[in-house]
């Protein structure tokens, strides 16, 4: 047994002080009182640092290098991004595939077979944003590859991905019924992005069966007092919506007017990607985000952590609820919220530490400490 103490614990929104965590094999079994630790259990002593579950990022394309969904996605690649994302702290991640031809799309899909029975376990499978989207809104996605679902298509892309498939990102109302239906049945999350739907379109799918929003704001129409569009239907139905906290894809004043109406149902993710000279999606770094050669705001460099920071000190999120958007509200949209997202007895060992300056300083996988520096 493990007891992790001289720490401040974040989980459920909340940090307290003087308390320790018991970790046996891959699972928390108790968060008690530091002055209860168990005399046969071996001490980690966390140097005052705060103690969070591990980050979950549900849209990130790569992490180092090479990048996964670049011209040839791999195996490899993912190895890369499980060992580069547990570095930041992040013990969760859906490795996105973009807009592309069929081939790569099932090129990505095969990696992701071949690598998850031997994955360290924070990959968590796929998340397809495209190729299925609106071409009025396609951002840095390449016009001729976006098309209209077939269910054919996508009865063979579910069923060759083996369950990997956990969130896909469609235009809903470009898409007929029988095709949101069937991966609604999947169990695969719907969520609407790159859509140029009305707000009288959105009201009839939101949480019906579409039950997520992709990058809000981003590759959207934006409010009008007289064409409302996606926005007003996203705040009144309040579905889970992901966001990109970097003040670059969205400015602090509107991460904080969307947390107003949205709640514990905003969650962050980074959309990061890496540097790529291969494929269609050639991503250039600019310093603090990534464009593509034209200049198309392409991708950030976002960590989770520096996400959360983010929300914290420019948008005015208190420290405890801006950890929730980074774990737990993940977690509960792909259900994995019974058993990750929070620290409490009985959960998986998944764990960030980070100190005051918001370095990451070790993180936990399944019970399995690894310190960063």
């Amino acid at each position: 047994m493990i007891a992790l103490h001289h720490l401040k614990l974040i989980s459920g929104g909340l940090v307290s002080n003087n308390k320790a965590v018991l970790v046996e094999g891959e699972y928390i079994a108790d968060v008690i009182d530091e002055t209860a630790i168990p005399e046969q259990a071996e001490k980690i002593d966390l140097n005052g640092c705060y103690l969070s579950p591990g980050f979950i990022d549900l849209q990130i394309y790569g992490a180092g290098k090479p990048l996964f969904f670049g011209g040839d996605p791999s195996a490899e690649a993912l190895q890369q991004m499980e060992e580069v994302l547990l570095q930041q702290g992040t013990t969760g991640f859906l490795a996105t595939i973009a807009t592309n031809t069929g081939q790569i799309v099932e090129q990505g899909i095969h990696a992701a077979l071949a690598y998850r029975d031997k994955c360290r376990g924070n990959f968590l499978g796929l998340h397809l944003e495209g190729p299925y989207l609106n071409p009025k809104r396609r951002g840095a996605h390449p016009a001729e590859l976006i098309k209209k679902a077939t269910l054919a298509e996508v009865k063979r892309w579910v069923e060759m991905a083996d369950g990997c498939i956990r969130i896909m990102t469609v235009a809903p109302e470009l898409q007929d019924q029988k095709v949101l239906d069937y991966l609604d049945e999947q169990g695969i999350v719907l969520s609407s992005g790159h859509s140029d739907a009305t707000y009288a379109e959105a009201k009839g799918f939101i949480n019906n069966p579409v039950k997520a929003i992709t990058h809000l704001y981003n590759a959207m129409p934006q409010m009008h007092h007289r064409q409302p569009g996606i926005i007003p239907a996203i705040f009144e139905d309040k579905p889970y919506t992901s966001i990109v906290a970097d003040g670059i894809h969205v400015d602090f004043t509107m991460i904080k007017l969307a947390k107003r109406e949205l709640g514990d149902k905003l969650f962050i993710i980074t959309d990061a990607v890496a540097e790529s000279d291969k494929g269609v999606y050639q991503h250039v770094f600019k310093g603090d985000h990534y464009t593509m050669p034209d200049g198309t705001l392409s991708g950030s460099s976002l960590t989770m952590l520096k996400a959360v920071q983010n929300c914290f000190e420019k948008a005015g999120i208190a420290l405890g609820e801006a950890i929730n958007m980074a774990t737990l509200y993940p977690a509960e949209l792909i259900s994995q919220a019974h058993q990750t997202g929070r620290i409490e007895k009985n959960y998986l060992a998944n764990l960030a530490v980070f100190n005051d300056r918001f370095e990451v300083q070790a993180t936990m996988l399944k019970g399995k400490l690894t310190k960063t520096t």
